[in-house]
């Protein structure tokens, strides 16, 4: 899911911001000191920057079905936007601030540049910098405020599609480049936080649009990534089988492929089982002491005539059966090598019926609950 709407919707906004360095002191969380090993549980993405009016109410859902991780999007373009140096952090402050009170544990997603970033501009469309020490020098700034206080940072978001790459035909080695200086510049900043690698897509695609997340998982080990993360980020799209059905007999059923030409082997994509296919390749390059974090799941119920999800779409009741039995499916069988479990999504409060964005959300704009809430907070509770 791409964050080029929440650019083009909070720049206004957020220009008025003072872009004031504050010297607010931050405290810390005594509660994650105990290493990726112990880092589990179930979570949700909350769409609280921009939104000071209803960021405690998102938090009080997320806390009170049970979640104990929430992940919110931190845009770099947001903090450090005017010029090289110059921070704002009136808003990561108030986040942050929002999410220790409410007694979660926060993953901060990373990325989308600022328009000094990169010689074409491409702002609000996302791409690499073109110098990566400028992006180690925001992360470092951001990971030394924050320190005890951010307890993971994603790295990116789906670096295997170009629509997140520049619109350039994504790169595993170039992703490396920008994870391993993430690496160094957090280590500095904050040893003790997590690193995840960016949530890679499912997809079928292999052409200069996208990479399929297995391929581009081979790619990044061959080009050094091992070392450079504590936990592998995953997206599990349920797409519109079952949670607990094989990635082999998915592949195999056109109706759940939506008649996919591409080889049977990437089909399996389309299961959210998909993810143990990831972990295999995780095992292969010898890197089977790192764990798993799914940093989007869910299944989409969008009606929408002309949507191009309508084909995978289900009704919210089966959203909410699919969500509860995938968690318990995952916490059953992968909890040796799971980390933590991150549903998308509740609803940012600005999303609209035409967004397809809206129906993969466990609540409505307004902060309703939906049944897939209600059944993550039966189970969870």
């Amino acid at each position: 899911m791409t964050i080029r709407s929440l650019a083009r919707r909070l720049l206004p906004r957020l220009v008025l911001l003072s872009l004031a360095l504050s010297t607010a002191a931050c405290g810390s969380l005594p509660f994650f000191k105990s290493g990726p090993g112990d880092a589990k549980g179930v979570g949700v993405q909350a769409h609280l920057w921009g939104y000071p009016d209803t960021t405690d109410r998102d938090l009080g859902l997320a806390r009170d079905a049970g979640f104990t991780w929430v992940k919110v999007n931190f845009p770099w373009a947001y903090m450090e936007g005017d010029a090289k140096g110059r921070f704002e952090w009136n808003e990561p402050d108030r986040i942050v601030d929002a999410v220790q009170r409410a007694n979660l544990k926060l993953i901060a997603r990373v990325g989308m540049q600022p328009a000094w970033a990169r010689s074409d501009r491409v702002f609000p469309e996302v791409g690499p910098p073109d110098r990566m020490a400028d992006w180690g020098d925001f992360l470092y700034a951001l990971s030394q405020r924050y320190k005890g206080r951010i307890a993971g940072y994603e790295i990116w978001n789906e670096p295997n599609l170009a629509r997140e790459w520049g619109n350039q035909p994504p790169s595993a080695a170039d992703y490396v480049k920008l994870l391993r200086i993430a690496n160094l510049a957090i280590r500095k900043g904050d040893p003790d936080a997590l690193i995840i690698s960016g949530g890679l897509s499912p997809t079928t695609d292999m052409s200069d649009r996208a990479r399929a997340d297995t391929v581009y998982l081979q790619e990044m080990y061959a080009a050094g990534a091992k070392g450079l993360f504590d936990l592998l980020g995953v997206h599990a799209a349920g797409f519109k089988a079952p949670p607990e059905m094989d990635p082999g007999e998915v592949a195999k059923n056109p109706e759940l492929t939506n008649h996919d030409p591409s080889p049977e082997e990437l089909r399996r994509a389309y299961s959210f089982r998909h993810v143990e296919d990831l972990r295999k390749i995780m095992e292969e390059n010898d890197d089977g002491a790192h764990h798993i974090a799914i940093l989007e799941m869910g299944w989409t119920s969008d009606p929408r005539p002309d949507s191009p999800y309508k084909w995978h779409a289900v009704t919210e009741d089966e959203k909410a059966n699919y969500l509860a039995r995938a968690v318990q499916y995952a916490q059953e069988h992968w909890k040796p090598w799971l980390g933590p479990m991150i549903i998308w999504t509740l609803a940012d409060p600005s999303w609209k019926a035409d967004q397809e964005q809206t129906y993969w959300a466990i609540t409505s704009p307004d902060g309703t609950p939906r049944p897939a809430y209600d059944a993550l907070k039966r189970l969870l509770k």
